[in-house]
């Protein structure tokens, strides 16, 4: 059988990137992209890889990122076929590339001598990220021996006949036989590959994220009969491992002990997304007062102040503050960003790798490649007054949380806060739950810790967008169930909508487990709480432009919506209700929805911090 070039380097790609680490490919069906979609499949069909179909590429992209979430960063290639298709992951590959996940994104496009011509499907396809990711090259198509692959500058770097990296001139090492790409071109491709994934893993850099193969196949596209399928351990021979990482021992010991500006006695430890644990290590270490966001990875303990936001609007507790460490990417809070901000405030930032570091507030004194070890050797302090002051307004903030989000506080139906703390209080440390933009994270993040530790937290916090958080969540729960973790996922009703598409999925696709709490307000009550629902609150002709252009009512039937994707949908009416139904056995994915009140949002925000503040306040 003659096997044609286009689908013997797809074959060849796709067994690199598998022993190169690749687990789980995302495919988006289409004709160009033919090559690869039969190389994938023969390679899932022997178990060496686990294969995801969806139709929509934006979908695709999000289920890519949160495969990658839920296994702590591994590395997953999308396959698009050319066109819209790969503009269609640009969504899922910022923010990717802001969160730092390694995808794998090979998008098909048409040869050299179709490009410009009207040719279908077909669009300028190279450089379409732009600075959003880590590498891109463009791939020229496979050829026959003697049929030159492409002219000159198809890719950086490529002279006629030769792919990305070959000198021009160069022979192929071996005689090809007619009809099959040349070993040359499957050594540079290897080539590429290799660069591309110690790119997208941050090998080099410390700076992970996603890079761009963008790969011209020309006519065939399909073998002339089935392929006979690689044996279940067939690797590619003389395949280039990854570069290893680059470590300079140099630099780091030159940070081993950095100075700290300000005063020790008055630190905070601010833990944004992706903080990580060291983020609570360091201020129970030091006895520093913690303020973590969700999906930080370093909430609770004994440091961890409830309601950080609200307090800061304590000018006293706020005034407190001299000096704030600062690990992740805090992303949810105003006070935050004004704490940081403080002219009078010395701001010390943890960014490992080469990527930008977290300043919005363009404040920062010192900017640190990690954590020094030593700041980690402090025996035990004994609380600081600082922190026992921080301690007690967080104890008080609680008591204030308790009494708004209690059962009896909410017996005549439900509000946005006790739905969230009934899922964190229903979810353990051998939990996920991802969480959705706007107010639930926010939500979550006032309530998390009220019943015990909770779930492990995660969310799109890169641009923090509502789009593809229905696949994320699906990607999560599939990659977690390897690991013997059960997912949630807690969305507000316009996140859902967003992305209602994640939920279709073929029959032949592999089995998930996701329960999805939708809170539904009919609407974007995020909006209230922020300036435009102040203005709204004046009344006359500016409530009915902010419930038109902001509060966007949609008046969705989610059990119709949930029957047509043949998914089961519960409206649960009360909070005993949604812990009874987070805590029975789930199959499938369920959406549990449960409906709030949106108009009252601005008054009980404001309402509730003042009491927070009030009883956060230090006794005069």
């Amino acid at each position: 059988m003659t096997i044609p070039p286009a689908v013997t380097v797809a074959r060849a790609l796709v067994a690199d990137l598998i022993t190169r680490g690749v687990q789980d490919v995302v495919l988006a069906p289409g004709s160009r992209s033919a090559p690869l979609a039969y190389a994938v499949a023969e390679a899932a069909d022997v178990g060496r890889v686990t294969l995801h179909v969806r139709i929509d590429e934006r979908a695709a992209g999000f289920l890519a990122l949160g495969l990658s979430k839920g296994a702590e960063g591994a590395p997953v290639a999308v396959v698009t076929t050319s066109g819209t298709a790969v503009a269609n992951l640009h969504p899922a590959v910022l923010e990717a590339s802001h969160t730092g996940l390694p995808l794998i994104l090979l998008t098909a496009d048409r040869p050299h001598e179709l490009r410009g011509t009207g040719a279908s499907q077909t669009t300028d396809q190279v450089g379409i990220f732009g600075t959003a990711v880590r590498f891109a090259v463009d791939v020229p198509a496979p050829s026959d021996a003697g049929t030159p692959a492409a002219p000159p500058g198809t890719a950086p770097g490529t002279a006629p006949g030769t792919a990305p990296g070959t000198a021009p001139g160069t022979p192929p090492s071996t005689e090809p036989e007619p009809g099959t790409a040349s070993a040359q071109q499957l050594r540079d491709l290897r080539s590429v590959t290799g660069r591309a994934v110690s790119a997208a893993l941050g090998f080099r850099s410390g700076h992970p994220g996603p890079v761009h193969l963008n790969l011209a196949f020309r006519d065939p596209l399909a073998p002339s009969a089935p392929l006979p399928g690689p044996t279940a351990d067939t690797a590619q021979d003389g395949c280039p491992k990854p570069d290893p990482p680059l470590v300079v021992p140099a630099v780091l010991q030159h940070f081993a002990s950095p100075a700290l500006p300000g005063d020790p006695a008055r630190t905070v430890v601010v833990a944004g997304d992706g903080a990580g644990p060291e983020a609570r290590q360091l201020a129970e270490a030091q006895g520093w007062p913690l303020f973590a966001e969700p999906s930080s990875g370093a909430t609770g303990g004994p440091n961890a102040i409830a309601a950080y936001r609200a307090l800061l609007g304590s000018e006293e507790l706020a005034e407190s503050i001299e000096q704030v460490v600062v690990l992740g990417r805090p992303t949810l809070s105003r006070p935050v960003q004004r704490l940081l901000g403080r002219p009078s405030v010395a701001v010390t930032v943890i960014a490992p790798g080469a990527g930008p570091w977290p300043d919005a507030a363009r404040n920062a004194a010192v900017v640190l490649p990690g954590v020094a070890p030593v700041w980690f050797e402090a025996a035990a302090p004994e609380p600081t007054g600082f922190l026992e002051q921080w301690r007690a307004a967080g104890v008080r903030a609680s008591l204030v949380l308790d009494e708004v989000t209690c059962d009896e506080a909410v017996i005549g139906g439900p509000t946005a806060l006790s739905v969230a703390r009934a899922v964190a209080g229903v979810l353990g440390p051998e939990d996920l739950l991802v969480v959705g933009s706007s107010n639930p994270v926010r939500d979550l993040e006032l309530v998390l810790g009220l019943d015990g530790p909770g779930p492990a937290v995660l969310a799109n916090r890169g641009l923090a967008g509502i789009d593809g958080t229905v696949s994320t969540a699906v990607g999560v729960a599939l990659a977690a169930a390897r690991r013997g973790l059960r997912t949630r996922a807690l969305l507000g009703d316009l996140t859902f909508l967003h992305d209602v598409g994640g939920l279709l999925r073929g029959p032949d696709e592999p089995s998930v487990d996701l329960e999805v709490v939708v809170v539904n307000d009919d609407g974007g009550s995020i909006f209230a709480t922020l300036e435009h629902g102040a203005l709204a609150a004046t009344g006359s002709g500016a409530s009915a432009t902010f419930e038109r252009v902001f509060g966007t009512p949609h008046g969705s039937n989610l059990a119709q919506l949930c029957a047509g994707y043949g998914v089961d949908h519960q409206l649960v009416k009360d909070v005993p209700t949604l812990r009874h139904a987070l805590q029975a056995p789930s199959h499938g994915i369920q959406v549990i929805e449960v409906r709030v009140p949106r108009a009252d949002r601005l008054t009980e925000s404001r309402d509730l911090v003042g009491r927070i503040v009030e009883g956060g306040a230090p006794p005069r």
